[in-house]
């Protein structure tokens, strides 16, 4: 059997997710052939992991993304990059002849959007977007139910997600929460229900609009909160360290 060769451009935090599928989950049909990120700590432990796994994965500088295309000759790149740079990726691994799999959302802007789209058309090459919430058991049972056609003709849908406060906190410590990285949370974490709904329902939107705004994640909240001294990000924060030290599973202070 031949196995599909993939590179891999990006190796943050969620891409470890994409690495396994390829070394552990679906070694039978699947090689990782080459490894790109502009890090090079993170490049080097990722290229670790995946020796201690039996792989030699050559790894190359983010400036280095052509050459890497040229040496390792994979059919796929998966594209686990910062949001802001999917589009950047994507439509150059489709014009030099891959197909390419980006971590959600595709992109972050309509211009963005139109630029894959039309590199899509214009090589053939096949660009999927990994919608994971499609594959939750109780996500695939609504689309069983709705297509049987059990309860009729769909007229209108309401739908509201309710994103907690510990879950809601992460997109607001890290690159997400600036809107230039990932286009904003209606964009980086609403791409799924989106993306539910159209699927859900197999139709596209005519039309779309949208209205949003940040109510909790503010520096009013903070202050209720009695968060003073706060730090850019909450590992340096003050009251993070403090409640750390006094941890009974860490007595260490975060720096």
């Amino acid at each position: 059997m031949t196995k599909t060769r993939y590179a891999q451009v990006g190796v943050g935090g969620r891409s470890i997710l994409y690495s396994e599928a390829i070394l552990q989950t679906y070694p039978g049909n699947c090689e990782l052939v080459g490894l790109c990120d502009n890090n090079a700590g993170r490049l080097a432990e990722r290229a670790q992991w995946a020796r201690e796994r039996g792989v030699e994965a050559p790894t190359y500088d983010a400036s280095a993304f052509d050459r890497m295309i040229a040496e390792t000759r994979p059919d796929c790149v998966v594209v686990t990059t910062k949001d802001c740079y999917h589009d950047e990726y994507v439509c150059r691994a489709m014009e030099l002849g891959c197909d390419a799999i980006t971590e959600k959302p595709m992109t972050i802007d309509a211009a963005r959007c139109q630029r894959i789209i039309n590199t899509q058309k214009r090589t053939g090459k096949k660009c999927t977007v990994t919608f994971n919430y499609r594959y939750a058991p109780a996500k695939t049972q609504v689309k069983d139910l709705l297509m049987s056609g059990l309860i009729g003709d769909i007229l209108s849908v309401d739908f509201h997600w309710v994103l907690d406060t510990v879950h809601g906190a992460d997109y607001f410590r890290r690159w997400h929460r600036n809107k230039q990285n990932s286009g904003g949370l209606m964009v980086h974490k609403a791409t799924h229900h989106f993306d539910l709904v159209n699927w859900w329902l197999s139709s596209v939107p005519a039309a779309v609009f949208a209205i949003g705004h940040r109510k909790f994640y503010t520096p009013q909240q903070a202050l209720r909160y009695g968060l003073v001294n706060r730090a850019e990000r909450c590992v340096e924060c003050p009251k993070s360290t403090a409640a750390r030290s006094h941890s009974p599973k860490s007595r260490t202070p975060i720096a």
